[in-house]
């Protein structure tokens, strides 16, 4: 699998990633560790995890139990070496610490409890998992309010968790910094904070982003390119709309909509037929659907990196079946017709 760069850091990775939020939850450790495997010797060596996980449900009582999941796998493999490991710290209102967020601090204490159960010494990409202030994801952006934060406040939490991360840094903890759930305000006010601290700058940002879900594709994408940030897309499957699984109204036993009901937000009424619309570009272009949708990331103007998750061997197997497709001009063009005629279905 052809490699990248995250953002400037001099880190080389594979363009997929995987993603291990099912594990210990939908996804049994046995069946976790056959795919840690396949994902290395499919040549995916990006692999993402955070505290807070596993989800569908996320709760106290199962938090930590995916990195733990990794870390045994890593102790009886011998294979950490392989892997540019990535994990995040949760903001306020978590299950872990409650209304604690990022302050005070949790930034070393969430570090170091990771690494334990990770089983590592040191994590390359520690994130956030999500801003302490407002922000517009997870379906927010319909009802967003960027008034309710206050800027000083918000400069200040930034500098005081780039000293932890400059500390952890300098201890040999963590390679690298990224952020989640973030905006291009969010994310140029972090690059300059670090900037003038000599802190850890910022690599990364997760955001959803599918072609479900594409509103990194504005102001977002400007800041990505210009500031050298890779977008770690997650959902690139619009959380297995995208898989067809659902469609017809079909609801597989043990499937996340089976669990949560609406998807986060995601099982609107505009949704099947975008689903639908896609599935008809990808038969047209004789490809999987699945196969199509992760293509498609590599044609972006900017680095976007998919992060996909699978419960089961099987559903990773029909993935990696598509590690080489492609997606060419004339369909890239199809695909942007169906994003303009079903735009943010969600």
């Amino acid at each position: 699998m052809r490699k990248v760069q995250l953002g400037r850091s001099g880190i080389a990775v594979s363009e997929w990633a995987l993603g291990t939020m099912t594990y210990g939850n939908q996804t049994p450790e046995e069946d976790a560790g056959r795919q840690m495997d396949m994902a290395l010797e499919a040549g995916v060596t990006l692999w993402d995890c955070a505290e807070m996980y596993p989800v569908n449900p996320v709760t106290k009582e199962s938090a930590g139990r995916s990195e733990e999941f990794l870390g045994r796998w890593f102790a009886r493999t011998g294979r950490r070496g392989e892997v540019v490991l990535a994990t995040k710290i949760a903001g306020p209102r978590n299950v872990i610490r409650g209304e604690q967020g990022f302050t005070g601090g949790t930034v070393k204490a969430a570090c170091e409890a990771s690494l334990r159960r990770l089983r590592t010494d040191v994590i390359d990409l520690y994130q956030l998992h999500w801003p302490e202030r407002a922000h517009y994801h997870f379906r927010r952006n319909w009802t967003y309010d960027p008034s309710s934060h206050d800027k000083a406040a918000t400069i200040a939490q930034m500098d005081d968790v780039l000293g932890h991360l400059s500390d952890l840094r300098a201890e040999g903890k963590i390679r690298e910094f990224g952020l989640s759930n973030e905006t291009a305000w969010g994310t140029t006010r972090w690059l300059d904070r670090a900037e003038a601290l000599g802190a850890p700058m910022v690599r990364t940002v997760q955001n959803e982003y599918s072609l479900l879900a594409r509103l990194w594709d504005t102001d977002m994408a400007e800041m990505a390119v210009n500031e050298g940030v890779t977008l770690l897309a997650f959902s690139p499957l619009g959380a297995g709309l995208l898989t067809g699984k659902y469609a017809g109204g079909a609801l597989p036993e043990g499937s996340r909509k089976a669990i949560n009901g609406d998807l986060g937000g995601r099982a609107s009424a505009r949704v099947d037929g975008a689903v639908a619309a896609y599935h008809e570009v990808a038969r047209e272009a004789g490809m999987d659907p699945v196969h199509m949708a992760l293509a498609w990331h590599r044609t972006r103007p900017f680095h976007s990196l998919p992060i996909f998750g699978a419960t089961s061997v099987e559903q990773l197997s029909r993935i990696l079946a598509g590690v080489e497709a492609s997606v060419g001009p004339d369909l890239a063009k199809r695909i942007d017709e169906v994003n303009k005629a079903h735009p943010l279905p969600y």
